[in-house]
């Protein structure tokens, strides 16, 4: 299955646009499996918090970054990654 016409295509758009237009397009069994990688790091991130008493400075600081590009960058980051994830293993 080839989600692209052009290998150039997933340039086009941003990050997070190419992952649900991946995402609608792709294997939904490897979409699935991405995102519940994704979410168990999430979760386990917000264990590391709690067991280390950071749970508020945390909130604060995702506060402070909703408009920083820092945080954009990050997020970005990971849709690349959920892409490059699927898009590797539906080839």
């Amino acid at each position: 299955m080839r989600l692209f016409d052009d290998e150039d295509d997933f340039l086009v758009g941003t990050p997070r646009s190419n992952f649900f237009g991946i995402a609608r397009s792709a294997n939904q069994n490897i979409v699935e499996m991405e995102l519940e990688k994704i979410f168990q790091r999430l979760a386990v991130a917000e264990k590391l918090l709690e067991e280390k008493g950071l749970e508020e400075e945390h909130e604060m600081l995702l506060k402070s970054m909703i408009i920083e590009q820092e945080l954009e960058d990050r997020t970005n980051s990971i849709f690349i990654e959920l892409v490059g994830n699927i898009v590797t293993q539906c080839e």
